[in-house]
């Protein structure tokens, strides 16, 4: 295979240059217009989303590590490319356990109806941390997932964090409760933001879930 048909290349090329943000959504009526492919991330309070994002996309601040309360209840919306290509969207963390029961529900409501109604929206990423495995509130985002029929991909984080037994473990807890999900995608990919690892190759499944 010629090295510049290699999607893993192709995304490094791809992410190596323009990568911006574009705007926060709190709510439908504040989305970008639906013109270009959307891979959205998921995942809980304090799973490494906003560290991984900066990882894939080679930024030390793309994503802020430290949200801060008012900015989590919010879609924000980055753009890939120049021309654009397509478009990286964080997802409001879940699993804030001392959140209002109304600032909880205005979550729900609002990730979804983007994930029932948002017709570019090629893939989700759903974010769970290697050291837990899927926890209740993980699977309850799972099941949303399926019931929205949007399909999804489940990435493991801080896997730099646990020894390499536990890992295996862990990966093969997670993929089995990936096969409990119609909307899941079998394979699980395994990531430390912090070494890199796993990082050139989700950026490249992302690259060609987002040109499917």
């Amino acid at each position: 295979m010629d090295q510049n048909d290699d999607p893993v290349e192709r995304a490094r090329r791809l992410f190596a240059g323009r990568v911006e943000f574009l705007k926060s959504a709190p709510g439908l009526q504040f989305l970008p217009d639906p013109d270009v492919p959307e891979i959205a991330f998921a995942g809980r309070s304090n799973v490494g989303k906003s560290s991984l994002l900066n990882a894939l996309t080679g930024r030390k601040s793309l994503a802020r590590t430290s949200v801060t309360p008012g900015r989590t209840q919010e879609l924000n919306f980055f753009d890939i490319g120049d021309p654009l290509v397509f478009r990286l969207v964080d997802m409001p963390g879940y699993g804030f356990a001392k959140a209002p029961l109304k600032v909880v529900e205005q979550w729900k409501r609002l990730v979804r109806d983007f994930l029932r109604g948002r017709v570019v929206l090629k893939r989700t990423l759903l974010l769970i941390d290697s050291r837990h495995g899927p926890k209740p509130v993980d699977i309850d985002m799972m099941k949303m997932l399926d019931e929205a029929a949007a399909s999804y991909r489940i990435v493991l984080t801080k896997a730099d964090k646990i020894k390499a037994s536990e890992l295996a473990a862990v990966t093969a807890a997670t993929e089995a409760e990936a096969r409990k999900h119609s909307a899941a995608y079998p394979l699980v990919h395994v990531t430390s933001s912090e070494k890199g690892m796993g990082i050139a190759e989700l950026r490249g499944a992302i690259f060609e879930d987002a040109l499917l």
